[in-house]
């Protein structure tokens, strides 16, 4: 897949990556420049097992998800050419590692024009896509599933944290905040 997407982005170019979870907070490359972005047609969901980072094989967790439908606003990065296929790699192994997302060019708006970055995606007929989870299935990972980089209720609380800072509203992060708060869990 990383081949894939080498062929599909032209490397004289500088590299652009949509983030919209964690590599808002913790991006783990280095960038030039970073600037809000919308993408349409896509949305954040809470909809993908972790079974490694936010839960274990027989706890799994939850991360964010791109899925298709709606919009998403979060951080689109630019990384200068000169850098760019060595990041590209730093990023890969961290997104990539387990092969579970759709990695996609996808054309994101940002208050300087619009730019083209490298987004990873879900499909909904990945055997990592939950579905949709009752508030109930959602409270039981929130109170229980942790994994190696900590437990579901802390990415989503620094998901949502991040987002209200650079004020970029997402109705479901606020539902579900709002969820964890009413059973005392956050």
């Amino acid at each position: 897949m990383l081949q894939h997407i080498r062929r599909q982005w032209a490397p004289a170019e500088d590299l652009w990556v949509f983030g919209y979870a964690s590599l808002i907070w913790r991006p783990e490359f280095h960038a030039d420049e970073h600037r809000p972005g919308l993408v349409r047609g896509w949305h954040r969901a809470l909809r993908m097992r972790s079974r490694v980072n936010r839960g274990t094989p027989d706890n799994p967790g939850l991360v964010f998800a791109l899925m298709p439908g709606g919009s998403c606003r979060g951080m689109v990065y630019r990384v200068a050419r000169e850098r760019a296929d060595s990041e590209l790699e730093r990023l890969w192994a961290r997104e990539m590692i387990t092969g579970v997302y759709d990695p996609r060019w996808l054309p994101c708006q940002t208050p300087q024009g619009r730019v083209t970055a490298l987004t990873f995606t879900l499909s909904r007929r990945s055997p990592n896509y939950t579905g949709h989870l009752s508030d109930e299935e959602m409270l039981q990972i929130l109170r229980m599933a942790r994994g190696q980089f900590g437990t579901t209720l802390e990415y989503l609380c620094e998901t949502a944290r991040c987002l209200e800072e650079r004020g970029m509203t997402d109705h479901e992060v606020r539902r579900l905040m709002a969820l964890a708060r009413q059973h005392k869990l956050a």
